[in-house]
């Protein structure tokens, strides 16, 4: 085992979460380690959906321009019948507005999402470290000491905290013992990034939606590719290359004119909708799918675990300049509640597209998610209405020096910034 290396942070995980982390422990320097056990970056388009406030996070990260630029907004939904296709709007379109300058949600592969995180790392002078793995921790009253495989052997890495931000099968909260009860919401079903012909990338093409047989392909915005996306049964065994993908959409719609050429990526699972007991044991603390387990509708899980990381970042950061420890405390106070909240919206837009309602409304905007009831919010009892401590705070347009435009922001953003994205997304 080679020297003993110390830092501030030990990130495990390089999904969304970690690297929001990352990105904003690096812009106030602070030192960390941020690693993964797989091999290189994730390949999938798994968690697509980018909603309006977690675009908010990602300016003030200084990464909205290129989030924008990798994507699109939601194509409508075309629907084929026996009567032919219709074309539904899936996601309500609301225009930007001083207050809420974000209104819509993108379409991002999720691949591309965390490519465009690990290049504004690298522009603060980071980078994570794959081949990585967490084999072992223990921590006292001054910091954690983990042991990580390495390609050139097992390290020890003493920080002062460890992140676990690794994902529904979570090291870190199994060797913490914390337990992460929910349910299994009885869908298995498969999710695919293909390469296809016979489909336009004008729409979110939909067959079977009111029967078991059901099947999609979406167009990913910033690539060649469609994502299949299709509920299958539990007892049957699935072939996930291109001749059996093909088949298998064969069989479901009757269509011989669409041809898979090739998968990037696929995979086969059970939705599951679950949430830890506690987000931290002493110096140890669970981000992102650590801590929550969500199904995919609405677009909820990688947002939700985007903004655990964001409210993370600063507590620590505050608590390593010397800030109080217990601020740390309210970041459980805080997130917990809002990934059980959005833990039952999810299953209720499960339950809808069941029924064939794919509609979206504001509700998975999540901007109307506060804290409202943290210990960091401090109420006044001669206000009652309007915005009220642990609200998130509007956008505003001020008048700077000289008369020029510029913006209140809820979470720090650049104007310049604002303004070029709004434009592209308006385009």
């Amino acid at each position: 085992m080679s020297p003993t290396t110390d830092t501030d942070v030990i990130i495990c995980g390089t999904g969304a979460a970690g690297l929001t982390l990352a990105l904003d422990l690096a812009r106030r320097n602070i030192a960390f380690l941020l690693i993964d056990k797989a091999p290189h970056p994730f390949v999938g388009s798994r968690g697509k959906g980018i909603q309006p406030r977690s675009q908010e996070v990602f300016e003030d990260l200084g990464v909205i321009d290129r989030i924008v630029a990798s994507g699109g907004e939601y194509p409508v939904q075309r629907i084929y019948t026996a009567d032919g296709p219709i074309d539904q709007v899936g996601v309500e379109m609301s225009e930007p507005t001083p207050e809420e300058p974000y209104q819509i949600p993108l379409l991002v592969p999720q691949f591309l999402t965390e490519r465009r995180l690990r290049e504004r790392l690298a522009e603060l002078g980071h980078a994570p470290h794959y081949g990585h793995e967490l084999v072992g921790f223990d921590q006292d009253g001054d910091g954690v000491t983990a042991r990580i495989a390495t390609p050139d052997g097992e390290q020890a890495v003493r920080a002062r905290y460890l992140i676990g931000a690794d994902g529904g099968s979570s090291f870190v909260r199994k060797t913490l013992g914390i337990g992460f009860p929910g349910k299994t919401l009885g869908v298995r079903a498969i999710v695919a990034d293909v390469y296809v012909d016979g489909v336009s990338p004008d729409a979110w093409h939909r067959w079977g939606e009111d029967t078991a047989g059901q099947v999609s392909m979406c167009p990913l915005y910033g690539t060649d590719m469609f994502q299949l996306q299709a509920p299958v049964p539990f007892d049957v065994d699935l072939d996930l290359s291109a001749d059996g993908l093909t088949a298998f959409f064969r069989e479901r719609t009757g269509r011989d004119d669409v041809v898979i050429r090739s998968v990037s990526w696929a995979s086969a699972f059970q939705m599951n909708a679950r949430l830890a007991d506690s987000y931290r044991q002493g110096r140890v603390f669970l981000t992102g799918d650590a801590a929550h387990c969500h199904p995919p509708t609405g677009g909820q899980g990688l947002n939700t675990s985007v903004q655990d990381a964001y409210n993370l970042g600063w507590k620590l950061a505050a608590v390593l300049d010397g800030a109080p420890e217990s601020l740390l405390e309210t970041y459980e106070q805080e997130r917990r509640p809002i990934a059980q909240a959005v833990l039952g919206l999810s299953e209720k837009l499960l339950e809808a597209a069941k029924n064939r309602d794919i509609h979206r409304g504001r509700e998975v905007s999540q901007l109307d998610l506060g804290y409202l009831n943290s210990p960091l919010s401090l109420h006044s009892s001669a206000r009652d209405k309007g915005v009220l401590a642990g609200d998130r705070a509007p956008d505003s347009p001020v008048t700077g020096a000289g008369g020029r435009a510029q913006y209140l922001p809820p979470v720090g953003a650049r104007p310049a910034q604002r303004l070029a994205a709004g434009a592209r997304r308006r385009r």
